[in-house]
């Protein structure tokens, strides 16, 4: 799945792409699955409206939207044209996207051929296409107002908080860590290369850190959530950006799908474990 560094690529190259487009038209395939709205919210709100802006919220790709020539509301922004006189916006909504397993938002000529498992064809007044398409259909499309992730996020929450978040939790780190709504946004692969850096284990339970673990834990996250943005994400699965290219941070992988490797520090053999179902890598010599 898709993690923050992912998200944060393709909401970054969709942004650069699509962003100030206008969206003519929308087309929803017939599986109920990926739809977390109605079909009839969906089109409702995203016919007839410009793309402001693309972003990430946790793990979830944020298209805000907005009306063109709406009379002056409460919610409604002037904003200033070219020829000096003033245009009047309206904020219309945001078309959430939550990308699942195998989801990906590809932007498309219309004469290209539609993919199997296309599940949104979204027309564009530019002539281009946004479409979605989800082999194993466990992304999910949605629109709202105001939408807000559960957790905190990960580069931008300060140590304070950071550190309440996890202080006094029974449960081992690698599975706080996981909890979306303490953080959102961090999952398996950044989970893991996060403790190796802070050289914690994963089965440590939260409660066991001193703040002096905590801070170097929460110094490793934005470490490594960084790097991994400005390397466009890991691409070990199908992974791909906006512009179909591959990321290149599973060339840094320092424990993430290296078990029975040797640490490329003390050269002892990376472990795996399962805590609480889902895979954990580490070094039983650097993390204690």
């Amino acid at each position: 799945m898709p993690e923050l560094p992912e998200v944060e690529t393709i909401a970054r190259g969709l942004n650069q792409r699509v962003g100030g487009d206008v969206i003519e038209s929308v087309w929803l395939g017939s599986k109920p699955e990926p739809l977390k709205s109605s079909p009839q919210e969906i089109v409702a709100t995203l016919e007839s409206t410009r793309i402001a802006t693309v972003r990430r919220v946790g793990k979830h790709i944020v298209f805000d939207l907005e009306v063109n020539g709406v009379p002056g509301g409460r919610h409604a922004k002037k904003k200033m044209t070219a020829g000096g006189g003033a245009r009047t916006t309206q904020p219309s909504g945001q078309w959430i996207v939550h990308l699942g397993m195998t989801g990906r938002v590809l932007v498309c000529k219309p004469e290209d051929e539609v993919e199997k498992h296309t599940h949104a064809i979204v027309k564009l007044a530019s002539g281009r296409e946004l479409r979605f398409v989800d082999p194993r259909r466990f992304g999910r499309l949605s629109v709202a107002h105001g939408f807000e992730a559960a957790g905190s996020e990960p580069l931008q929450v300060e140590l304070e908080r950071f550190v309440r978040l996890f202080r006094g939790r029974k449960t081992p780190i690698k599975s706080a860590l996981l909890n979306q709504k303490l953080l959102s946004g961090v999952g398996n692969i950044y989970a893991d290369e996060s403790l190796f850096r802070a050289r914690i284990r994963p089965r440590r339970r939260a409660a066991s850190l001193s703040r002096k673990d905590l801070r170097r834990l929460y110094l490793a996250v934005r470490e490594v959530l960084t790097e991994a943005i400005e390397l466009g994400g890991s691409s070990v699965s199908d992974y791909v950006d906006a512009d179909g290219e591959e990321g290149f941070f599973q060339l840094q992988h320092r424990v993430y799908g290296r078990e029975g490797e040797p640490c490329l520090v003390c050269k002892t053999a990376i472990k795996r474990v399962v805590i609480a179902g889902r895979s954990s890598h580490y070094c039983p010599k650097c993390q204690k």
